[in-house]
């Protein structure tokens, strides 16, 4: 799907559950004092956020009374406007001229971790760029095969070891293989055990530390996936993350299968981190870089 259709259609799952009646209640009639809780209920259900919501309405109204808004058609507009604001467009990733860019994927388990990085690996694939992947998510040997088979399924070369092997190696093996084979990009899967919060940040301290000493300022890039059917828990997945791993920036999966969108609005207001990229359905291709004008106009689209 391309450009518009893409996020229109991606969107509709959220759309047409909550924010139909977001867009349903600012489309017609005057502003009242009822108006504003009943928004703020809305967008609550939509997984925005009781505090995001609060500093997004607060904002508006501030607007709303300044410009001397009027009609109800007003306040959607202001609204659509800071929702825009709130979420900062993504900088591009900065190559800085390196012969290769290491990007390190972290998230929990069942997140959508392994389909975003063959996503992803498809997106930089398009824009030319040779990219190899690495199966640094030794402890399960599910997460090996399944990243062979995106692998095979998108024509990248995939760099594993048995099941148990030390992430780091596999690493140190993977940057090999981008150098013999002339790849520009890799591409690191890592473990998602949250639970054992010590165990993993040791686990990615020592692969950070294995590319580093390979690659220049590697890892150029930690993003961290988070699953958007979850709401309010992928939140408080992203700052634990946070707290053991230097993230740069967030991928947000399955946003295609969620009625309750507006989590991307408190991931990035909350946690102060950039939304990269979203995955907006099933297939290779169904994946973008993160457009905060496509976004809001796809949440309000009729």
């Amino acid at each position: 799907m391309a450009g518009e259709t893409l996020w229109t259609q991606g969107l509709a799952k959220t759309r047409q559950s909550i924010f139909t009646r977001v867009g349903a209640l600012l489309r017609g009639g005057e502003i009242t004092a009822d108006l504003w809780d009943e928004l703020e209920g809305l967008l609550i259900q939509a997984d925005v956020g009781l505090p995001t919501t609060s500093e997004l309405l607060a904002r508006v109204h501030s607007q709303a009374k300044g410009q001397g808004a009027r009609s109800r058609q007003d306040v959607l507009r202001l609204l659509k406007e800071e929702m825009v604001r709130c979420l900062s467009a993504p900088s591009p990733l900065d190559d800085g001229g390196r012969l290769l860019t290491v990007i390190l994927i972290v998230g929990v388990n069942g997140s959508g971790k392994t389909t975003s990085i063959a996503k992803l690996a498809r997106h930089y694939q398009r824009q030319g760029r040779k990219v190899v992947l690495a199966a640094a998510d030794t402890f399960r040997a599910a997460a090996i095969d399944q990243l062979k088979v995106w692998g095979q399924r998108i024509g990248v070369e995939v760099i594993a070891q048995q099941p148990g092997s030390d992430p780091g190696a596999v690493v140190f093996d993977a940057i090999q293989a981008c150098r013999s084979r002339g790849a520009d990009m890799l591409i690191v899967d890592t473990a998602g055990r949250l639970h054992t919060k010590h165990n993993l940040m040791d686990e990615l301290r020592k692969i950070r530390n294995v590319a580093a000493k390979q690659v220049h300022q590697a890892p150029h890039e930690t993003l961290l996936v988070l699953d958007a059917t979850t709401g309010q828990n992928a939140l408080a997945q992203a700052k634990h993350f946070k707290e053991a791993v230097d993230v740069t920036g967030v991928i947000v999966a399955k946003l295609d299968g969620t009625a309750k969108g507006g989590v991307v609005l408190s991931i990035a207001k909350e946690l102060g981190l950039p939304v990269r990229f979203v995955g907006l359905g099933e297939k290779p291709d169904d994946f973008a870089i993160f457009d905060p004008r496509r976004f809001v106009d796809g949440l309000f689209a009729e």
